[in-house]
């Protein structure tokens, strides 16, 4: 038993109340010993940080908290560093051990909360601070984030650029835990490993209307590897702007485009003809440009051939890489509405192409349904992400296991000119 003199005034207390009756008051609150002030554990518990406060403590090492009172147990701890970030551990059964289940950080400051309890029920706490040391490599893994902070549509994914190649699945995992993402309001999502070097990120729903969103890394320090450590990383702040959805018909030739739920246009279009047929699914817009030039060799077409084509095209809104495009079709005025003539294009009148230009954003969604072409890829030719099921998109997650449905993105496709 702790015979600190803070135990015995609490077991006399006891013993008091237990013989007057009245002297509970005296004894503070309604006698329960929980209710009594944490009395100083440190004769209770011991840690495996250096006793020096000159020594840092090995980051590569697990912190460790030990009862050492075999009447006493460890019953909750915190630790966190200077920044904030916690630790997370693992407490035994029997109270009698705590171990940290994360990775510390190297060179970094962290406050340990320990609470106790003897075999009284009295409450102890110990507050401990210590340094780690720093890392013994110099590599570090940075992180850069995207797109670049400013207001995006609902659609719009986190990316997450790693400086460097990380293959392991323990290592992924200790990268995506310190990758966070916050939404207010809250919108629940997750990871996907696009590759090594790639992560994106979505929630399981759209991102709500109006949202804000904050994205930061807390990897700085922590060991991934032998050779390897946490980088820096410059944390995002993205604006989310009204839930804006088109959908093109290819089979009706219309494009109804909806603001937070509301139709509020109705467009006739045409869409890629037969051998040129428009991706179908969900895609995001990528940017706008006003005037584009479009040459049918960009897309494989013989310069000279009955198919061949070099246009001025305005009103350019852009959903992939390879040059598919949202855009100004005057010469197809006529079947807008009634038939399909692109190259897998959404062609529009003028008009209707100024005003879909002047009210889409980056991160906006235009979504083709019932075309006779492919479904648009999820990686490597504009943000595909949300052609997965949430299901698939979990298992590109190194927490939650699986392997990532798509392959390594294809870079040679951002640099394909446009179709019409």
């Amino acid at each position: 038993m702790n015979t600190s003199p803070r135990t015995r005034t609490v077991a006399g207390c006891i013993v008091l109340a237990m013989t007057l009756g009245s002297a509970l008051a005296a004894c503070g609150g309604d006698g329960n010993p929980l209710s009594a002030a944490p009395y100083d554990a440190a004769d209770q518990i011991s840690f495996n940080t250096p006793d020096d406060e000159d020594e840092k403590a090995d980051p590569d090492k697990p912190l460790e908290i030990t009862a050492e009172d075999s009447d006493g147990r460890i019953t909750d701890v915190t630790a966190q560093d200077a920044s904030g970030r916690h630790v997370a551990g693992e407490l035994s059964a029997d109270g009698t051990r705590w171990h940290s289940t994360s990775p510390l950080a190297a060179d970094a400051r962290y406050t340990v909360r320990v609470s106790t309890e003897d075999e009284d029920g009295a409450p102890g706490r110990k507050v401990l601070t210590f340094d780690t040391g720093k890392p013994l490599t110099k590599k570090g893994l940075d992180v850069t984030f995207g797109p670049r902070a400013g207001t995006y549509g609902v659609g719009q994914p986190i990316t997450a650029e790693l400086s460097k190649p990380v293959g392991d699945r323990a290592q992924r995992a200790i990268v995506e835990r310190a990758l966070r993402v916050e939404s207010v309001p809250r919108a629940d999502g997750g990871w996907h490993w696009v590759n090594d070097k790639e992560l994106h990120y979505r929630p399981k729903e759209y991102w709500p209307a109006e949202a804000t969103v904050r994205v930061r890394s807390e990897l700085e320090g922590v060991k991934i590897s032998d050779r390897l450590r946490g980088g820096r990383a410059k944390p995002l702040k993205l604006s989310i702007g009204d839930r804006v959805i088109a959908v093109a018909d290819a089979s009706s030739h219309q494009m109804t485009v909806y603001r937070n739920g509301k139709e509020i246009k109705k467009i006739p279009v045409t869409t890629g003809k037969p051998g040129f047929e428009t991706r179908n699914g969900v895609k995001v817009v990528l940017g706008k440009e006003y005037y584009v030039r479009m040459r049918g060799t960009s897309i494989g077409i013989a310069e000279g051939s009955a198919e061949s084509y070099d246009l001025p095209v305005y009103y350019a809104t852009r959903v992939t890489w390879s040059g598919e495009y949202v855009h100004a079709a005057p010469w197809s005025v006529g079947s807008q509405g009634s038939a399909n003539v692109s190259h897998g294009c959404v062609g529009m009148s003028t008009a209707n192409a100024e005003w879909f230009f002047d009210t889409v954003r980056e991160g906006d969604l235009v979504q083709v349904v019932n075309s006779e072409g492919n479904t648009m890829e999820t990686f490597g030719n504009g943000f595909g992400d949300w052609n997965l099921t949430w299901q698939k998109w979990r298992k590109g997650s190194a927490i939650l296991g699986g392997t990532p449905e798509a392959p390594d993105p294809e870079q040679a496709a951002r640099l394909r000119p446009a179709a019409v």
